[in-house]
């Protein structure tokens, strides 16, 4: 079947069938398909769609093209958490500790950060020695030592994702939701999962910056999991404004490894809450608890007994990290760098922050890459003082930059102050989980 016929009967309308499917994604492993044909094929998907089948076939070839993970010899439920991305977005660094720590393994298979959006990758690097490449038989072994593990994605795992997103990326066609759900759980499934909880991204730091798009994205990926025999839920949550405190990769682990030694600052709060709300949901569908309040109580008593902390104190060990950010996480902040404030110029209430900007100024100044292959500097960052709804006086201050000079303090402060809006109205403070989506879910069209 050549690739030309496959790519014919799709930019005609045709439904692919399950063989086409495979021989396109076996094409795309074996290099058989050149990459303007790959592409083409990727565009036909994106202009003509995909039916629910072919969604499903596309998702079982790329699962399959690669290593699915076995875990069955773990005698304790598996689950995960997967998020959308986000500004701040650092939930993963708690969520794993927390619920390895009531006795559910967790093997999380994680990216980095590209664009205004951060990478778990990148902040677990950000700890001394931290290594994520780990092999598959590394990884297994560390979950067995810890309860989790925390790895980048290998060669063998979806293979074919890495060169399709890569195309998608440079053709504009990566917001289509069959290929976003092909993309994101073809790697998920094959982690040998019994349950998967989504936090899916919604305002204006998220992928997606519509409610209704965020809905449609999360209930194709829960019918998808679920098609699959994976429990799935996916949770929408506000991304209208930074996740907790800080922005940047060694700032957001020390925001994190605060919360593990349960000193939560008020500006932090959103963080535990959203990480509390995730981590609760895998322990019900995993079958550790009955119920969402006795899953959240489970949490907190991990979190106050100290013994999430000592999960990922053992982690940042066997992953070859220094463990003494656990004991005195000021060890992270580069005392090198350069605070600045960024003020104020008007009096009010904090009414809307574009999120993206703020992601984006952060990126610039090397706390993301917006390409590849681009280095990060983990210290740079932002502290997110001020939230929506919050007051304000002229003069006041919104936030602290961290920067390596003024250079950088000079881009960032003007793109960051002028991504606050302030109002003489306040406003209702958005809520951080907007919507709770699983099998039984009704989504309109």
């Amino acid at each position: 079947m050549r690739p030309q016929e496959i790519i014919a009967r799709k930019r005609d309308g045709g439904e692919l069938s399950a063989e086409e499917i495979e021989v396109f994604i076996d094409g795309v492993c074996d290099s058989s398909w050149a990459d303007y044909q790959i592409s083409a094929l990727v565009m036909a998907m994106f202009i003509r769609g995909l039916s629910e089948a072919e969604g499903e076939h596309l998702v079982r070839s790329m699962l399959y093209s690669g290593e699915v993970l076995d875990f069955s010899d773990i005698d304790t439920p598996k689950a995960d958490k997967h998020s959308t991305g986000g500004v701040g977005d650092k939930t993963s660094l708690i969520i794993a500790p927390l619920v390895a720590a009531c006795g559910v393994a967790v093997p999380m298979i994680s990216g980095r950060g590209l664009g205004h959006t951060g990478g778990t990758l990148d902040k677990l690097e950000s700890i001394p020695g931290y290594t994520v490449g780990l092999s598959t038989d590394q990884f297994r072994e560390i979950i067995r030592k810890c309860g989790y593990a925390m790895s980048g994605q290998t060669a063998d795992i979806a293979p074919a994702d890495k060169k399709i997103y890569a195309l998608r990326d440079a053709t504009a066609t990566v917001p289509y939701i069959p290929l976003i759900v092909a993309s994101i759980m073809s790697k998920k499934l094959a982690e040998g999962l019994d349950a998967l909880v989504l936090d899916v991204k919604t305002g204006s730091g998220a992928f997606m910056k519509e409610l209704c798009d965020s809905e449609k994205l999360a209930a194709a990926m829960v019918q998808t999991g679920e098609r699959f025999g994976v429990r799935t839920e996916a949770v929408v949550s506000d991304m209208g404004q930074p996740l907790g405190k800080y922005v940047g990769n060694a700032l957001e682990v020390y925001e994190c490894i605060k919360i593990l030694r349960n000193e939560i600052e008020p500006a932090a709060l959103p963080t535990w809450e959203l990480s509390l709300e995730l981590s609760a949901r895998m322990l019900v569908l995993s079958g550790i608890a009955a119920d969402l309040e006795s899953a959240k109580l489970m949490c907190s008593d991990k979190l106050e007994s100290g013994q999430a902390l000592e999960r990922f104190c053992l982690n940042v060990e066997c992953q070859g990290g220094d463990p003494r950010v656990c004991d005195d996480p000021e060890v992270l902040l580069d005392k090198e760098i350069h605070k600045c404030e960024v003020v104020a110029e008007a009096t009010g209430f904090i009414s809307d922050i574009d999120t993206l900007a703020i992601g984006s100024a952060i990126c610039e100044i090397g706390g993301g890459r917006t390409k590849a292959n681009d280095t990060v500097d983990p210290g740079v960052g932002f502290s997110s003082e001020l939230k929506i709804g919050s007051e304000i006086a002229s003069g006041g201050t919104i936030g602290i930059l961290f920067c390596r000079d003024a250079g950088q303090e000079s881009l960032a402060r003007e793109k960051v102050l002028k991504a606050y809006s302030v109002s003489w109205s306040r406003p209702e403070p958005p809520q951080l989980v907007r919507e709770v989506i699983n099998g039984s879910t009704e989504v309109p069209e």
